[in-house]
Formats: structure tokens, sequence, C-alpha cells
């Protein structure tokens, strides 16, 4: 994590060994839950190892997973975090997972007492807002292959990590079509 927080130049070393300080570790093992729908998310995780997916379950009852997430990332469920009202979504870990955990209260603490923490949850936000931006440009611009192929590229070392059905929700399509793409690209 500190790795991480070296790439935002205006984070004092102090600032994020604070940060540090107040982070706790968790280990999930693999199907077990950061979130769950119907309950408030308060924290944030700093994803140090493992893959996880966020899913919701529509009306019709078939789980939709539309976000894959790999190491050296901060997840949580982002609207509840933010609005302090239960979940929509679930984040599972698809494999064993250690996490490095913060709560809302201290990271509204670190906020209130220091603008540079500020400035970094601006970022964050705006980051969130881009992924989810590039995620709706792919979903209705790029072909299946397209998105396939960009996962690939992105995410080379854990993309065999997913299981099928999770990956061909992600993309948009079913597992049949998923095989046929993987079988017709070639390495």
């Amino acid at each position: 994590m500190k790795n991480y927080f070296k790439a935002f130049d205006f984070l004092p070393e102090h600032e994020v060994e604070k940060l540090l300080k107040l982070a706790s570790i968790r280990k999930l093992n693999k199907f077990d839950f950061f979130v769950t729908e119907g309950h408030t998310c308060n924290e944030v995780a700093f994803l140090v190892s493992g893959t996880f997916r966020s899913f919701y379950v529509p009306d019709k009852g078939e789980e939709i997973t539309y976000c894959i997430m790999f190491p050296n990332n901060f997840i949580t469920a982002y609207t509840s975090f933010i609005t302090e009202q239960p979940s929509q979504e679930n984040i599972q870990a698809i494999t064993p997972a250690e996490l490095l955990i913060l709560t809302k209260k201290d990271i509204d603490a670190l906020a209130k007492d220091h603008i540079q923490w500020m400035q970094f949850l601006k970022i964050m936000a705006e980051g969130q807002y881009l992924e989810l931006e590039k995620r709706i440009f792919q979903l209705q611009r790029d072909s299946a292959i397209q998105r396939y192929t960009a996962l690939l590229k992105d995410h080379p070392q854990y993309i065999q990590q997913v299981p099928l059905q999770y990956l061909a929700s992600y993309l948009g399509i079913s597992q049949r079509h998923l095989s046929r793409i993987r079988k017709g690209i070639i390495f």
C-alpha cells in the first residue's frame, strides 16, 4: 500500500504512515463476502492479494457480475459508502484474499484534519467516475472480443483466476460465446 501512495506526491510519508496504523488486516477465503446487498458499507479495503467481483441479482435471479477487481486497488460499495445507505451490490472474493481495511470514520477524520486527504479522496472519486464511464463505453461500443482482449491485455496474470461464468457475465455474453472467443484467440 505504501507503493500505491508514493504515486501521489502530495501525500507526506508521515500521513501515509498514519493511515497504515489505522488499517487492519482481514483475510477472506474464496467465496467470502466483503459487502453484501442490503447492508451498509462503512469500510474501504486496499486489495493486497486476491481477486474480487462485484455483482447484483436482478428480479429474474441470475447474478450479473459488473466489476472484477485485482490487487493493488481500493474496493468498496462506493454508493453505499458515501450515502450510508444499504448496498445494492455484493462484493465477493473469487480467490483467497488479503485486505487492509479502513473505516469510514477514520477516513472522514483524516479528511477533516488534512487537506491532502481531501485531495486524495477527490482523486479517488474521479477515478471511480472514469472507470464507470470506461465500462459503459466498452459495453456499448466495443465487441465482446474487444472487451475480452482488453481484459487480457490489462490483467493477464489474473484472468485465469476468474471462473468462466463470472467472466462471461462481466463481458455481457454467454459462457458458450466466451468459450468460442477464447478458442479463437491465439496467444
